[in-house]
């Protein structure tokens, strides 16, 4: 019988409510993202009050763009975390007070791991088996280097300080860019000629922190923001593709994915199916409307941990159905998972 799984992601500064299919279809995946005040970053009650007010209309939304009623419904997912704990606590809330509701089981999904699986549908729907890719995971709040080993996705190599998507941001409010950063600093590195700036790997690990003071000095110091945008987003994301061949290399993997907000820009996308293709590897990259935080990830990941009886009984929710700012992927059982 095919179930239907409504999923909550509440993370950050996005709000996504998706609802996914066991048989791995999405039949809807509905946003809303709260911008912080120029200048700022995410200030965590203001992004939760921003969660309050629209999550209803999402659902709403969700609902009707799926073309089914609440009645229907047979699981509903949440984002555990790591994140925010005020926007966590809003989805979780949501979610509990749902499946309560509806009388349906509960699944508290770890956010990371929910990236890594909708990166395995999405291969999966291009005719790719990935069963244990190397995954570079890429975001706001996460830059790790993940593969599946014993029943859990163990973190290979990661920043040392900032995830490449906050060093963006970061880099793009100091210089006056939009939130998000990323796809600023994309479309002007697009126009510029790199210059050279410090490249920090160890290892499998990376560091960030020296690179981003870096690019904020030659900026203050006159050079062209446009080269600074690309020898920026040029430097990180050779570190990037360097830790993941390495880690590629070092589990004999022959499966490489992309996945996480950072995956949406081209660039990036483009310099890891190099890599793949010169180690004679499959590598897929998260198409963008799936890549960043999204509900329809959630309500996937859900429908694999209440299939594989990690889900919460109605009885048991109020009790068990909690948050963790500090969710680490390889805390999260994967009992799906074949490495």
């Amino acid at each position: 019988m095919v179930e239907i799984c409504i999923g909550i992601e509440s993370t950050a500064e996005k709000l996504g409510v998706g609802v996914a299919t066991s048989e791995g279809e999405i039949l809807a995946n509905e946003r809303a993202q709260y911008t912080p005040p120029p200048g700022s970053g995410i200030l965590p009650r203001e992004a939760a009050e921003h969660h309050s007010r629209e999550l209803p209309g999402l659902l709403e939304r969700a609902l009707d763009r799926a073309g089914i009623d609440p009645e229907e419904i047979d699981l509903v997912a949440y984002s555990k975390g790591p994140g925010l704990g005020p926007c966590l606590r809003v989805g979780a809330t949501a979610a509990r007070t749902l499946a309560l509701a509806l009388e349906v089981p509960l699944a508290p999904v770890n956010h990371c791991v929910a990236h890594v699986e909708i990166g395995r549908l999405t291969a999966r729907n291009e005719g790719l088996e990935f069963d244990n890719p190397v995954t570079l995971y890429v975001s706001g709040g996460n830059t790790q280097v993940l593969a599946l080993k014993a029943g859990r996705y163990r973190v290979f190599g990661e920043t040392l300080d900032l995830p490449v998507g906050n060093m963006l941001d970061t880099f793009a409010r100091e210089v006056g860019l939009p939130h998000p950063g990323g796809p600023e600093i994309e479309r002007l590195a697009r126009k510029g000629d790199p210059i050279e700036l410090p490249y920090t790997v160890r290892g499998t690990d990376v560091s960030f922190s020296g690179l981003l003071t870096a690019a904020l000095r030659a900026h203050e110091e006159g050079a062209r923001l446009e080269d600074v945008c690309a020898g920026l987003q040029e430097t990180a994301f050779s570190m990037l593709v360097e830790v993941t061949e390495r880690a590629a290399a070092q589990l004999g993997a022959d499966e490489i994915l992309l996945t996480g907000g950072v995956a949406a820009n081209r660039r990036l996308s483009e310099m890891i199916h190099t890599m793949a293709e010169e180690r004679g590897a499959e590598a897929h990259t998260v198409p963008p409307d799936l890549a960043g935080d999204n509900g329809a990830m959630i309500a996937w990941t859900g429908l694999l941990l209440h299939r594989h009886g990690h889900s919460i009984p109605p009885e048991e929710i109020p009790k068990r159905a909690t948050v963790r700012q500090r969710y680490r992927v390889d805390e999260a059982p994967v009992p799906w998972g074949r490495g």
